[in-house]
């Protein structure tokens, strides 16, 4: 049997110049141990941006030529057994997430230092002693988990101002013997967790940090007992005012010219501190007001993960498809159903380019009947009931929309086709129409034409499938359901902020009642769906760490 019998992933990654690629679980593990490691033709899959092989605990080392793969911005190598990683991994100049959590490393290559798009590192769950010096060189990197290594302290070079960015830091379950002072150089710090390691001080300078909101020394056997307590109950604010309270303590009792300077530096960085904290709360206030939250649910953590299966036959017709399922969504409060439909009308208008390049359909997730198929079907033997219609044929269908459009058309005497004219002519000549059918055999989605009354939402709604597709390329799935999801924030929030009325039975019968507690929380979960083929072969997982990240600065998302 050849490598592409054995790794048919591969050999569809390469057939479809595919930029994602996932490989995990037993079956992959199986095949790694039997093959002495990974298949070599991985590595000449030089358009991945996203590689992900995880959970195979045969995997012990990846190969040097890992270094061909310069398009990478994510490389998720979590759940192995490796034992190191080559240093050409430097040579990944476009790598923006490292995971290689829970493996068996005890150190990190220099060659991490060289990354310098590095925005997320997680070496958690390892048996590392040092860090490489070098990690400022890493600029752009915000976010670094340690935990539960055996790492004894930081390397000098990181506490430098050059890590201007970094805002998470979490080596909790280590053994650290020493926080520096210069702790206060990492002006964008926010989140600090050094719980469970062998530190007996905290440096007063901590309190400098401008916009640290939340720190863990727990499990930390500290001298001062009073703010051992403290770090064992107490919010980070008062901690930090001890924290506070202990500089000007020392430096009331600096003497001599040989403290002078110290004493006067520490004098000027406290103004500062003064200056930059009151400017960073005013901002920070400003921005965590404005930000909206999205907390992605992986599929591996769902309880009930949904995945749809994807015909060959839909290649030739409308080939590309990403979904995933919203949670969180109020709908019921007020005009909020209005105003996401008018949302989903104008990204079909704009982005969309009305439904030519892409189309977004929505739908009940308690009316869904699972697994989902992603099909084709002969225009005559296509039946759905179509959003307001009663059952039909795609062909009978298509005939009453044409007719529909023409008298609209005549109606406000244009020369030119309407916007349903041009997306009813995508269809036009096809032998087959895609269609997404329901383990009852029911169409409940006719791109780009319409959905079905069947899985509609409605206010009562509280969990949204949604689907994107388009016959131009995956990447423009991604995009519209990355906007769509942004507004779908922004909607959550508005809606939170002016806490309307709900109505009754969201059928718009009934006396009006106040929206409860749960509705007026503006955090959306997007749990991740998998689209795959007919032999279960991963197509495209949706959102990966690559998603909903281009300037998105408004917008949190938790992993």
């Amino acid at each position: 049997m050849d490598d592409t019998k054995k790794w048919p992933e591969v050999e569809k990654a390469a057939t479809e110049k595919r930029r994602e690629l996932v490989l995990q679980g037993p079956a992959v593990d199986k095949r790694i141990s039997s093959n002495g490691g990974l298949d070599s033709s991985i590595y000449s899959l030089t358009l991945l941006n996203y590689l992900e092989v995880s959970q195979c605990p045969s995997l012990t080392e990846i190969h040097e030529d890992i270094r061909h793969l310069t398009n990478l911005q994510s490389l998720i190598l979590c759940r192995n057994k490796l034992a190191s990683i080559p240093n050409v991994i430097g040579n990944l100049k476009s790598l923006k997430v490292l995971d290689l959590s829970v493996n068996n490393l005890t150190v990190l290559p220099e060659g991490v230092t060289q990354l310098r798009e590095l925005n997320t590192l997680n070496v958690s769950c390892n048996n590392l002693e040092v860090l490489p010096e070098g990690l400022s060189q890493c600029t752009k990197l915000s976010s670094i988990n340690i935990s539960k290594n055996r790492v004894t302290g930081f390397p000098a070079d990181f506490y430098s101002e050059k890590l201007d960015l970094l805002s998470t830091v979490v080596a909790s379950d280590n053994l650290i013997e020493e926080l520096s002072g210069e702790i206060h150089k990492l002006a964008a710090l926010k989140v600090l967790d050094l719980s469970n390691n062998k530190l007996r001080e905290i440096p007063s300078d901590l309190s400098d940090c401008p916009k640290l909101k939340e720190i863990s020394f727990k499990g930390n056997k500290l001298n001062d007992k009073r703010l051992e307590k403290m770090v064992n109950g107490c919010q980070t604010k008062s901690i930090l005012d001890y924290l506070r309270g202990k500089g000007r303590g020392r430096q009331g009792e600096d003497k001599g010219d040989a403290d002078g300077g110290r004493s006067t530096d520490k004098k000027k960085r406290q103004q500062q501190r003064k200056k930059k904290e009151k400017a960073s709360d005013e901002q920070d206030e400003e921005e965590e007001l404005n930000k909206m939250v999205v907390r992605v649910l992986h599929v591996s953590d769902a309880p009930t993960a949904l995945t749809v299966k994807v015909s060959a036959e839909v290649k030739d017709v409308r080939p590309y498809l990403v979904c995933c399922i919203v949670r969180g969504m109020n709908l019921k409060s007020g005009n909020a159903l209005k105003r996401f439909l008018m949302a989903q009308t104008k990204l079909h208008d704009d982005l969309c380019g009305k439904r030519t390049i892409a189309t977004i359909a929505t739908h009940d997730v308690q009316q869904l009947k699972i697994p989902l198929m992603y099909d084709v079907k002969q225009p005559t033997q296509l039946k759905i009931v179509a959003l307001g219609r009663k059952e039909m044929t795609a062909v009978e269908l298509i005939r009453h929309l044409h007719l529909e459009a023409e008298e609209l058309r005549k109606q406000k005497k244009r020369q030119n086709v309407t916007g349903l004219h041009k997306y009813l002519q995508l269809l036009q000549g096809k032998p087959l129409y895609p269609c997404l059918v329901d383990a009852e055999g029911d169409v409940i989605s006719f791109p780009p034409i319409t959905n079905s009354e069947k899985t509609k939402i409605k206010k009562t709604t509280k969990e949204l499938f949604v689907e994107v597709t388009s016959a131009t390329s995956l990447q423009t799935c991604k995009d519209v359901m990355d906007a769509l999801i942004v507004k779908m924030a922004e909607l959550n929030k508005f809606t939170a902020e002016h806490q309307e009325e709900a109505g009754s039975d969201g059928e718009g019968g009934g006396p009006p009642v106040p929206a409860d507690s749960s509705e007026t929380s503006s955090q959306l979960i997007i749990q991740q769906v998998r689209t795959v083929d007919q032999d279960g072969n991963l197509k495209v997982v949706y959102p990966s760490k690559t998603d909903l990240s281009n300037d998105m600065n408004n917008l949190t998302i938790i992993w």
